[in-house]
């Protein structure tokens, strides 16, 4: 599954809350019996999602690196990852068998945007709690993430978002790129992500 070109990178990104570090967890658990999978967490003073993905057990502790970033996490992915690349090529000398990486972005707004230095192909994850009018907002996020997941589809009904609005906004803003429907914390949608993962990624 390995190319010559190391592992796949994944970078996962999107606001505080929308539920990034609980689909890293996802991931790691849905993919780590088929591939020699890593997690690299970015937060600005704290390995706090780091701890979170040990303490959830979503892959072995060694496989899990926590990088502090500073007061610029989205400097960290995009102008100057070298961070982040040198946690990769840690990971590399760890695991020389690796076949995905996935690095969860410390970024919080809608402009935040991986580096193609950095990531092979990015996700981008809002929340339903945000409103509806999220997606209509555009952002590099949101229009040019090769898959954008919309999460926590089970409280539309409380916070009277509209998944049909969304997903037409959706539609307009990132024209043939796909959108997955989740609910993370119930594992819904989730195989649906690792699917494009794997087609996207050629594993």
């Amino acid at each position: 599954m390995k190319s010559k070109n190391g592992p796949l990178r994944v970078g996962l990104g999107g606001p505080v809350g929308a539920g990034k570090t609980a689909l890293m967890e996802q991931l790691c658990k849905a993919m780590a019996g088929t591939y020699s999978v890593a997690a690299i967490t970015n937060d600005i003073y704290t390995r706090e999602d780091a701890e979170f993905l040990m303490r959830a057990q979503a892959l072995p502790l060694e496989r899990i690196l926590g990088v502090e970033t500073g007061g610029c996490p989205h400097t960290a992915i995009r102008e100057d990852c070298s961070i982040n690349l040198n946690a990769i090529d840690t990971m590399v000398g760890k695991f020389p068998d690796l076949d995905l990486v996935l690095i969860e972005s410390g970024g919080d707004n809608l402009s935040a945007t991986f580096s193609p230095e950095l990531a092979d192909i990015t996700i981008y994850v809002i929340d339903v709690c945000a409103g509806d009018k999220i997606p209509r907002k555009g952002g590099p996020g949101i229009t040019r993430a090769d898959l954008l997941v919309i999460n926590k589809i089970d409280l539309a009904p409380h916070v009277g978002a509209s998944l049909e609005v969304m997903a037409r906004d959706a539609e307009i803003q990132r024209g043939t790129r796909p959108t997955v429907f989740t609910n993370v914390k119930s594992g819904d949608g989730v195989a649906d992500i690792v699917r494009f993962i794997e087609t996207t990624g050629g594993l």
